[in-house]
């Protein structure tokens, strides 16, 4: 697969009849689409699908998938994104009939927060999180992961190093990563103690991604930490210090 910059990717909306949502179709789909962005991929088609049922083996029905395929060498598509949570076999399945690679918003994301996780603490518990979910993905005539830049991408292809990821050695490397966090964790927490015992309030900021968070941090702190327009593109939380002048009335 070329470049992330040059990869082509579609953005689909699966709007399900009866599946409640937090937003509507079109924002999840704008949002979707945001998220690709964030990651540096070259959206050039997005579309809301609307599916009666969910098709065991693939989730969408024939028709969808024989109009993807037309759309795909129309446009040269490299990757295809589908908002929702794809199965393992409908993940293998679409591949097989798409021929392009395929994953779902749960890939999406962790490829984001693989390359905004800065700290140590945050780049363990995104590791931990990969290996999670592709261990959910080895399955029966699928045995092996594609894996990139020597981190732990899913938007490698044909080409590129592969490893063999078997069920042992990722349980092998999860309880690694598990005890690596166990050692961050104790020292975020001899950390945290020694902050209640400063006579100073401590205020944190938490909302929704893209919200502002970061913009108004540099304004209360003076600081000049990442702000941009765009999905989760700071990750790991920032302590700075804030001296507060309160007026003379």
């Amino acid at each position: 697969m070329p470049r992330k910059e040059n990869v082509k990717a579609a953005v689909v909306f699966l709007d399900v009849d009866g599946v409640k949502l937090s937003l509507s179709p079109e924002n999840r789909l704008q949002e979707a689409a945001g998220l690709a962005a964030a990651v540096g991929l070259d959206v050039v088609f997005k579309e809301i699908v609307k599916l009666k049922a969910i098709k065991p083996a693939t989730f969408i029905g024939q028709g969808v998938i024989d109009r993807l395929i037309v759309l795909i060498d129309d446009l040269k598509i490299d990757l295809i994104i589908f908002d929702t949570a794809l199965s393992p076999i409908q993940q293998r399945n679409l591949e097989k009939k798409l021929q392009v690679k395929v994953i779902d918003r749960t890939a999406l994301i962790l490829e984001i927060f693989g390359e905004r996780a800065q700290t140590k603490e945050g780049k363990l518990q995104v590791e931990l999180a990969h290996l999670t979910y592709q261990r959910s993905r080895l399955v029966r005539s699928w045995t092996h992961l594609e894996r990139q830049r020597g981190g732990a991408g899913f938007l490698g292809g044909p080409g590129e190093t592969q490893i063999e990821l078997d069920r042992r050695i990722i349980d092998e490397k999860i309880l690694r990563i598990k005890q690596d966090l166990e050692k961050v964790k104790k020292t975020r927490l001899l950390h945290r103690n020694a902050r209640k015992r400063v006579p100073y309030p401590v205020v944190a900021l938490v909302g929704y991604t893209n919200a502002g968070k970061s913009t108004l941090f540099n304004k209360l702190s003076d600081s000049d930490v990442l702000a941009k327009d765009l999905l989760f593109a700071t990750l790991d939380p920032t302590m700075r210090k804030v001296i507060y002048h309160r007026e003379k009335k």
